[in-house]
């Protein structure tokens, strides 16, 4: 089995690769030291099996599996340092998992599993088991935490409060911030899962605004403080007007929006 290793520790990512070495059927073909990378990797190399580490800055393992696609993940065995009740997550979706620090017995009953589970049917449970998983483990209501992107200069740390709107460009989401604009590897659906829903809405499958940045709303379009025409899809037109707030387009030509 080929396989991919993602941790953002290298000691961890290198605990994992000697407890490979007593398994001579799997080979380590790439070690990724954050999602984007194993995204990458999974898309470029399709490896047989994952080791993927569940707390990662900027995009967690959780993510990684959301932007692949559960119908396109390996075989997997998440990672993770939760305790033991958090991991109960796991256990109710029958996904693979190891506790940090992994022993080698733990991980040789994993590794197992994985073998025993190598099959067309196996693959369709699997599927089925990260979709519950996930439901176990991501709550609808978002977290406040920052996004981290990586720029020329490093990485920026960007706050939702920061964010006036966020629009879709291929396999990137454009961050608009005031003036400036950042670039995430991240689709649009996973940021929407993690920002604050009372401040943000979607307003076409392109488009994310900061409620707070809108300036008018109008019947195909939103305009933000920037001067930016959003378009607003019909069915999403109701949504937004609720998460606006009353009185948005209440009266043909009134100062917060227009017939």
């Amino acid at each position: 089995m080929r396989a991919i290793v993602v941790d953002d520790e290298p000691l961890a990512r290198r605990g994992i690769a000697q407890l490979i070495v007593d398994h001579p059927d799997v080979t380590i073909i790439a070690e990724c030291a954050n999602g984007v990378e194993a995204v990458s990797c999974v898309e470029t190399l399709s490896p047989d099996i994952i080791f993927l580490d569940v707390q990662m800055p900027e995009m967690d393992g959780f993510e990684v599996v959301r932007q692949i696609g559960f119908e396109h993940m390996p075989s997997i065995v998440f990672v993770t340092a939760f305790d033991e009740f958090a991991v109960d997550a796991f256990e109710a979706a029958a996904v693979d998992y190891l506790m940090k620090p992994v022993g080698p017995l733990r991980f040789t009953a994993a590794m197992q599993r994985v073998r025993a589970r190598r099959t067309e049917s196996a693959a369709l449970t699997q599927l089925a088991e990260l979709q519950a998983l996930m439901k176990h483990v991501r709550p609808a209501a978002a977290t406040t935490a920052p996004l981290l992107v990586n720029t020329i200069r490093g990485v920026a740390r960007i706050d939702a409060n920061e964010i006036d709107w966020i629009g879709a460009d291929d396999y990137y989401a454009v961050i608009h911030v005031g003036e400036k604009r950042y670039l995430l590897r991240e689709s649009l659906t996973s940021l929407e899962a993690r920002l604050p829903q009372h401040m943000f809405v979607r307003v076409h499958r392109s488009a994310i605004v900061n409620c707070g940045s809108v300036r008018e709303l109008r019947r195909e379009c939103v305009i933000m403080r920037d001067g930016s025409r959003i378009l607003t899809s019909r069915r999403r037109r109701t949504s937004v007007t609720d998460a606006l707030g009353a009185g948005w387009l209440a009266k043909p030509g009134s100062p917060r929006g227009r017939a």
